[in-house]
């Protein structure tokens, strides 16, 4: 009769404890050296330049599409819930909130996040498996100033502006689907974007959207940097870098929200 290891249960939740506090431990030294490096690497203005514009103009048509179908299908939802009982007149309040706090800054840094932190990960990871980065240190540049602080501050400057689009686009499809689906006249609809609006909540999503160009950031370049094992290894930092920035984002999204709307801008 086979015995049964009654302690492999125990070993294996141990390896997963030590596994997670030694990348837990990475982590934080890559943010460290990533703070180091972050104003020396201001020099390199021309590489910001060039991830901007890949970060950008590249996410833009998805992050338009993306947008317009969001509003549109928020206005459906919206004015499903209220028929027959809350005026249509809110469904421009509910839609124009829901953008400017909620659905505009996530799903765009999501979206975003899926494209460019893997295209991080998957750019420094194959540097790192072909020793690339390792040639760079020789040539006494350091790694982390020359490709992880371009990509922070390009991520971390145009993930705002993409939101504005996509905040805008978004209102522009639940306008259109208001019309077009719903019956609402253009004024109606605009007169309930009016009610209870805040400037406020323009500035949270914006607020949230820098700390989402940065988790996109980070979590691409640091799974690039820890990369080992050839192109499968290049395959698994692309796939934990989109899964990490995704789950990130969620869950800064919460605590964002505690901040932004309870202690920064208190509801009156």
């Amino acid at each position: 009769m086979r015995s049964v290891d009654w302690a492999a249960p125990i070993r294996v939740l141990g390896e997963m404890i030590l596994g997670m506090l030694s990348a837990s431990g990475r982590f934080a030294l890559f943010l460290g050296s990533l703070a180091r490096e972050l104003v020396p690497g201001l020099k390199y203005g021309r590489l910001i330049v060039s991830q901007a514009e890949f970060i950008g103009i590249g996410s833009l048509p998805l992050v338009l599409l993306t947008s317009l179908f969001t509003g549109g299908v928020s206005a459906l939802q919206t004015a499903y819930q209220f028929q027959g009982t809350v005026p249509l007149v809110y469904v421009g309040t509910v839609i124009t909130k829901s953008v400017l706090i909620e659905l505009g800054p996530v799903l765009t840094a999501l979206v975003v996040g899926a494209r460019v932190s893997s295209s991080f990960a998957a750019e420094i990871g194959t540097m790192r498996v072909t020793e690339q980065v390792d040639a760079l240190e020789t040539l006494a540049i350091r790694p982390v100033r020359f490709l992880a602080v371009p990509r922070l501050l390009a991520a971390v400057f145009m993930l705002p502006v993409i939101t504005v689009f996509a905040d805008f686009i978004a209102l522009m499809g639940g306008l259109t689907v208001a019309v077009a689906r719903i019956g609402m006249s253009v004024h109606t609809f605009t007169q309930g974007m009016r009610f209870l609006f805040n400037v406020n909540d323009i500035y949270g999503g914006l607020l949230k959207s820098f700390v989402f160009g940065a988790i996109i950031a980070v979590e691409g370049a640091f799974y690039g940097f820890q990369t080992t094992g050839g192109a499968e290894g290049v395959g698994m930092a692309t796939t934990k870098a989109v899964v990490a920035s995704c789950v990130m984002i969620l869950v800064a999204d919460y605590f964002l929200a505690e901040v932004i709307f309870r202690l920064i801008f208190p509801a009156a």
